[in-house]
């Protein structure tokens, strides 16, 4: 807090999570206005990338960074005592992000080596600041978090791999897919009941939701399974029938866990509710993924996938971004409607989505029509949310 006090330059570099999120937001909503077009062959970008692997890339390798970058700047200095990253250093994280997708968008005329390094910049920096704070502050138990972070790193060095010897990635997308989506039953599993019941406790709610306990655990574990599974399921063909009943019933046992949170009681509260809306998707993702192995339905394989990514990422994001940029800026813990309307665009997104997956013959206009939701959704945030992120506290 002394170095934030002491920072007179711009406030976007006076705390983590704001030019993270806005410029992470931001980078979501143009990487699929950009997108969609491309694939659907009226547009060119100039990546040495496909459409599809430059859409995956930005996606996992490029704006769920920048989304962790902003949440640990912002959070690790409470865990560790150490004063934050602020100023120039600050900025000087930032760029490393910012170059890197410069590059890889302009990557077909540059060194494939040079662009490998560039997008690898960031989450090695991260890796390095926070081992450091984690060391110095003693704060033993967060190391799993730079463990994490290798992990996750180590998925984007898999996705190269594969995009250099077969010129797309299987593994490496789903790897990274399988973590992040791990990352969010962990994170999400604690923070969604335990805001859901600060939330009740204030209206005097007799029932609130139960503490992390032996269910909550053993959830965790065999989603973690089940998702390693689906990680190696294209070389394993034979397990599908297996796998695709136990993929169901982890979809089941993740419903069952969340419907222990409470979550119609949030509903007259948007900023609690779509905590719980945008959790759904991962327990929806499981039930999909488990369909699409035992009936080898290609259409719910994709379903799955992003149930996972447009709707539990990009919702899950969207719900701390706006929580989290309200509560450090001064304001109110409570979601406006240009808030909801953000909200309500990123769930019409999922819901486009999936019905595009399930029907291809639709994709022409179904696709269009869930990317053009998923660019509001992350526009209306930059919109939103930008004159707090660029001015000082209230």
């Amino acid at each position: 807090m002394a170095r934030q006090r002491a920072w007179q330059g711009p406030a976007i570099f006076s705390y983590g999570f704001r030019p993270f999120f806005f410029f992470g937001a931001l980078d979501a909503a143009l990487l699929i206005a950009l997108w969609v077009p491309w694939y659907l062959g009226f547009i060119q970008v100039p990546s040495m990338f496909t459409p599809v692997s430059w859409h995956v890339h930005e996606l996992l390798f490029g704006y769920i960074p920048a989304i962790i970058a902003g949440f640990l700047l912002t959070s690790v200095p409470n865990w560790t005592g150490r004063l934050p990253v602020v100023g120039w250093p600050l900025a000087g994280l930032f760029g490393l992000w910012l170059g890197a997708r410069v590059v890889v968008a302009f990557s077909a005329a540059l060194p494939p080596v040079f662009v490998y390094l560039a997008a690898l910049a960031l989450p090695l920096a991260l890796i390095g600041f926070l081992t450091r704070e984690i060391l110095a502050g003693r704060n033993w138990r967060n190391l799993k978090l730079i463990v994490v972070l290798s992990l996750l790193t180590a998925t984007q060095l898999l996705f190269y791999y594969e995009n250099i010897r077969y010129g797309t990635s299987i593994y490496g997308e789903r790897a990274a897919i399988a973590l992040v989506i791990m990352l969010i039953q962990i994170i999400g599993g604690r923070v969604v009941p335990s805001f859901t019941r600060n939330w009740l406790k204030k209206r005097d709610y007799p029932v609130l939701p139960p503490s992390f306990g032996q269910f909550d655990r053993f959830v965790m574990v065999i989603s973690a399974a089940g998702l390693c599974a689906w990680v190696v399921l294209p070389a394993y063909a034979l397990e599908e029938q297996v796998l695709g009943i136990l993929l169901m019933t982890i979809g089941i046992l993740n419903l069952v866990r969340q419907w222990r949170w409470r979550p119609l009681k949030t509903l007259a509260e948007p900023l609690a509710f779509i905590l719980h809306l945008a959790f759904l998707p991962v327990s929806l993702g499981f039930v999909l993924a488990g369909y699409a192995a035992l009936a080898g339905h290609a259409g719910a394989e994709s379903a799955a996938v992003h149930c996972w990514t447009v709707g539990a990422i990009g919702g899950m994001t969207l719900a701390i971004m706006t929580r989290a940029s309200r509560g450090h800026t001064g304001h109110a813990l409570t979601a406006p409607p240009a808030t909801v309307a953000i909200y309500l665009a990123i769930m019409i997104a999922l819901v486009l989505r999936i019905l595009a997956a399930f029907n291809p013959g639709w994709t022409f206009s179904l696709m269009p029509l869930a990317g053009l939701a998923w660019v509001l959704a992350f526009a209306g945030f930059c919109v939103v949310y930008g004159p707090m992120l660029f001015s000082p506290r209230n």
